[in-house]
């Protein structure tokens, strides 16, 4: 039996679905006797470039021709259709890609097409041909026999010789959309008598990815897997693929908050079989499209869902904040990555939507730079990102509605971010200033001012604190983390005199170096 796909590949230009540009200056071209020498289609795969091809060779060649409109009846028509026409030669460059083969063709070409008006040869996947069979190839490009039409089909356009390229008439051919798609594989399942319904072929049309060749084969190991009755529950447990209502239902609990509900529906779909590293790709590929709406204000055309979809992501996309999206779509990328390098999606997963839902829970550096941005959007107050360069605030002023004025910060919430946020980006830019604080602590915030302590025997270190440069760094360390600009004292804890006394004990030169050491990662240099 013929394979869907080669049953119902367009036969003539009518047929052609999602390529309404190529096939109009093609059609003129014909019809106004412009035919070119050599043709280049490129696009992704399954996109109809070698089917133009043989269309393309059909309106050259046919009885009644050459037209734009060949009757499919005639011995020319009949024999390209079949792939057996002595004057359309296929050649699959990815196997016959060296320069003998290019020899076999000059020797070829000066013969007269057996029955139609030109000798069309199709070279599938080009851009494979070796650069010494492209060479052997420019001149006869450039000036053929009058007889000889080339058409180089690529998935590759920019492994093509430029030399080559600058001698075709270059088509560009696009991914279909999800209508076209789905317009297809009804006619197909019309044909067919396969009874599927429309979200069913939907389901089939996006897990394409723009390929009219793997949506029909797609159909058709559906048909033979449930004997013609299609359903939507069958082409998700064919394709692993994840029902747009699971990611809706996902994105709706992001919205309440809804940890626990999360992670008991991760738990139901692991339970169901599903891909869970299907269901962090899907998602992610969701969260984009919520993302193109919130920036655009509309669904763009080159968004593949139904009309019934796209007012949900509309609705969605007002409902679910910017910094969630955007927050999420980076802690999915690192599930992503995971997967890729053979863990299970499962952990990561539940743990970014555990983080987004839960931003308490989570005290990286970057958790408390997004939380900040909220609780200040809040206020109409912009937040500083931790990863641009701070400007100086402008002076202070008292804010004219107590509505506006920034939130309050707590020292626990400083003591907090001490350790998980602040010293870790001290040492992103300094080793040496994380290494002086790492023995300090924040222990009074009294308004503006806080206060740093260090223990009784760090006063070397609390010197060191106070030096202008590390001092500065640490208070625009502080204005990335809080938003605030903290006035800083240093302080030395509890035994302080202690510590004054046993300072007049001369310190040794062993123990200075190896202060020096451990405060600087330093080393000593022989000199000898």
């Amino acid at each position: 039996m013929t394979a869907l796909y080669r049953k119902y590949r367009p036969q003539d230009f009518d047929e052609v679905v999602g390529q309404e540009a190529v096939v109009r200056t093609l059609r003129n071209a014909i019809e106004r006797d412009q035919i070119r020498q050599a043709y280049l289609f490129a696009g992704p795969r399954g996109t109809g470039k070698t089917s133009l091809a043989r269309i393309l060779a059909k309106c050259l060649n046919c009885e009644q021709g050459p037209t734009a409109t060949p009757d499919k009846t005639c011995n020319s028509c009949r024999t390209i259709a079949a792939g057996t026409s002595l004057d359309v030669i296929e050649m699959d460059a990815a196997s016959q890609r060296g320069i003998d083969d290019i020899r076999e063709i000059r020797e070829h070409v000066i013969l007269q097409p057996v029955e139609g008006r030109h000798k069309v040869y199709i070279l599938d996947e080009a851009h494979q041909l070796t650069d010494a069979a492209f060479n052997a190839l420019l001149k006869l490009i450039e000036e053929p026999p009058p007889h000889l039409v080339f058409v180089f089909c690529t998935t590759e356009l920019s492994k093509m010789l430029s030399t080559v390229r600058s001698r075709c008439q270059t088509f560009l051919f696009a991914r279909p959309r999800l209508a076209d798609l789905t317009k297809l594989l009804r006619r197909v399942a019309d044909g067919e008598k396969i009874d599927a319904p429309d979200a069913a072929l939907s389901l089939v049309a996006r897990s394409a990815r723009g390929s009219f060749r793997d949506a029909v084969s797609t159909l058709d190991q559906l048909s033979a897997a449930t004997d013609g009755q299609i359903t939507v529950q069958a082409v998700l447990q064919l394709l692993g693929a994840v029902e747009e209502e699971a990611l809706f239902r996902i994105c709706d609990l992001v919205v309440d908050r809804d940890t626990a509900g999360l992670l008991n529906f991760i738990e139901e779909l692991a339970e169901q079989g599903q891909d869970l590293g299907r269901l962090v790709t899907d998602l992610l590929e969701h969260l984009r499209h919520l993302m193109l709406v919130q920036h655009l204000g509309e669904v763009p055309d080159s968004v593949p869902a139904t009309p019934e979809a796209r007012e949900r992501l509309q609705a969605q996309a007002n409902q679910l904040g910017e910094p969630d999206v955007m927050r999420l779509i980076d802690l999915l990328a690192l599930a992503v990555d995971d997967v890729r390098q053979g863990g299970d999606p499962r952990l990561p997963l539940e743990l970014a939507l555990v983080k987004v839902t839960r931003p308490g829970a989570d005290l990286s550096r970057q958790s408390l730079s997004f939380r900040l941005e909220q609780l200040e959007s809040k206020t109409g107050t912009p937040a500083p990102r931790a990863t641009e360069p701070v400007a100086p605030p402008p002076p202070a002023t008292e804010p004219s509605d107590p509505a506006e004025a920034k939130p309050k910060l707590e020292l626990n919430e400083i003591q907090t971010a001490w350790k998980q946020a602040i010293l870790p980006a001290i040492g992103e830019r300094s080793i040496p200033t994380a290494s002086v604080l790492n023995e300090a602590r924040p222990v009074e915030l009294a308004g503006e001012r806080l206060v740093i302590e260090f223990p009784p025997a760090a006063s070397f270190h609390r010197n060191l604190a106070e030096e202008p440069k590390n001092a500065s760094l640490l208070a625009e360390v502080l204005y990335e983390v809080t938003g605030r600009r903290l006035t800083l004292a240093f302080a030395i804890g509890e035994g302080e005199a202690e510590e004054a006394e046993a300072e007049d004990v001369p310190t040794s030169e062993e123990d200075i170096i190896s202060l020096m050491k451990s405060t600087f990662d330093a080393r000593e240099v022989d000199e000898t």
